[in-house]
């Protein structure tokens, strides 16, 4: 069975023991309560799989009780039991939400029967949310603050609710599986398939049958007809997960469903038509790959309707501890390690570092690291274990916010890291406090300045990229503090 737990609630002790017997012979676990308040505390306290409610209780209508327990987020399926059956009462039952309706008296096949049912409804449940939304978890919020993920929000705001194909680029662990669920989750077709398909995982000698399916007979194997993902997407969103690593013999079939949205199984002769919408993710340049030959024009062009690019997480370090943050609350819970947030000396750690992993290695590194931290007391540098190697050293290649002087909170147990911890910096003028956003800005105006105004130059001594630095220029611009004002800034 895929459910155990089962509420009874019923007045008849006949009846109740009757159930509780047979649902103890299907090895699940019956509660039992003789009212509705009792149905009410205990639904109050624990969750059910499956609920047997009398129609007609001493304290109350059963019936109002299913259109109250409705509104529950994680309600159970209702199956409503009554000596006094109509159709009238049948019919407001299912229309209140019942699961099913059963007279007394019956006979354990008739119980047996309904517990089949629920428990097949409850596992194609389970499989349509593992098609249609397989990675619904804390992840698919879009985390970060910077100017990069308040652009890429307004993106899907707007583009999500089309059916417009969209090739999402960016380097791997950036996120672009679940940038493509939000493109999924806020379209009309939300309610319809989600399905993936990765182009990198699957055999070049099955890729086809993968994609279109195949007729009985096909090719050796083939002991039965199978649907393709494009079938199993009609009329919801398909994603061609790393779409550059398409053999190119199947590139051209694939640019026909994508221009006429129809395909023939593998092994058959029959036209099928789908309506599905495509979303692609590239870990790689699609357009070198396009001038060496190696990918079709045509089918890069039908790809890239909309293109979205998803910045390495270099490229928004401010995003970094909201980031950290969120997995540390997460991990926390999965674990069951209550830390007390970072110490300085790692954030400082995290802000330096370069992550060439991006999202995905500073999801892991938070995850290890909290499984070795000690319950009570922060996450430190050590445990979070990053090579040292990859930590620069030099302040001139360190991001602002980790140029301040080493903070001397550190537990005693725990080295000081390679590079300097994150604290509150004064201005030398009047003795101020300065906030980290404007150590920020005043280290990118020194830097212009240094420069000449020479933006390429600033961006590598600030360790940051030319679009990190464009994008902070612009947000200061609006902002009305136009940082490189009066310098005749370049990107020579």
């Amino acid at each position: 069975m895929s459910f155990e737990k089962i509420l009874i609630v019923e007045d008849d002790v006949v009846v109740r023991n009757l159930l509780q017997s047979i649902f103890l012979r299907h090895k699940l676990t019956p509660t039992v309560a003789d009212n509705l308040a009792q149905a009410t505390a205990h639904l109050d306290r624990e969750q059910f799989d499956l609920m047997m409610l009398d129609l007609r209780l001493p304290d109350g209508d059963g019936l109002k009780f299913l259109e109250q327990i409705a509104t529950l987020p994680e309600r159970p399926l209702v199956v409503m039991v009554t000596g006094f059956g109509s159709i009238e009462s049948a019919v407001a039952c299912m229309r209140a939400g019942a699961f099913d309706y059963v007279l007394k008296p019956f006979s354990p096949s008739q119980i047996d029967v309904i517990l089949r049912k629920a428990n097949t409804y409850h596992q194609l449940v389970k499989v349509n949310r593992l098609l249609s939304d397989d990675a619904a978890d804390e992840d698919g919020a879009l985390v970060g603050r910077s100017p990069a993920m308040m652009r890429l929000r307004q993106l899907i705001d707007r583009v999500a609710p089309t059916d417009a194909t969209v090739l999402i680029t960016g380097e791997s662990g950036t996120g672009k599986e679940m940038i493509s669920r939000e493109f999924y989750r806020r379209s009309p077709r939300r309610s319809q398939p989600f399905i993936k398909v990765n182009c990198a995982a699957v055999s070049q000698t099955l890729i086809e049958s993968e994609f279109f399916g195949h007729e009985r007979g096909a090719f050796t194997g083939a002991t039965e007809r199978r649907e393709g993902r494009f079938e199993l997407a009609h009329n919801g969103t398909l994603l061609l997960d790393e779409v550059s690593e398409i053999p190119p013999a199947l590139q051209a079939k694939l640019l026909r469903v994508l221009q006429e949205r129809e395909f023939e199984r593998v092994g058959g002769s029959r036209t099928i038509k789908v309506n599905v919408r495509i979303l692609a993710t590239s870990n790689r340049d699609l357009l070198s790959h396009v001038t060496k030959g190696e990918f079709r024009q045509d089918l890069y062009y039908r790809l890239n309707v909309f293109p979205v690019h998803v910045p390495a997480l270099r490229e928004r370090v401010e995003d970094i501890p909201l980031l950290a943050e969120h997995f540390l609350q997460r991990f926390s819970r999965k674990h069951g390690v209550k830390v007390t947030g970072f110490s300085d000396s790692a954030c400082a750690t995290m802000l330096a570092y370069r992550w060439p992993g991006n999202v995905r290695e500073l999801q892991n590194t938070v995850e290890r690291a909290v499984i070795l931290s000690e319950s009570g007391r922060p996450v430190t540098a050590a445990s979070l274990g990053l090579p040292v190697d990859l930590i620069p050293t030099d302040p001139s290649t360190m991001h602002p916010w980790t140029q301040a002087a080493p903070s001397e909170n550190l537990s005693p147990e725990e080295p000081v890291p390679a590079v300097a911890t994150p604290a509150v910096a004064t201005d030398d003028q009047n003795g101020h406090v300065l906030r980290l956003d404007e150590l920020e800005k005043q280290a990118i105006r020194a830097a212009l300045r240094q420069t000449a105004g020479n933006r390429t130059q600033a961006a590598a001594a600030l360790g940051i990229s030319i679009r990190t630095l464009r994008n902070k220029l612009q947000e200061y611009r609006e902002a009305g503090d136009p940082v490189d004002a009066g310098m005749d800034s370049s990107d020579a």
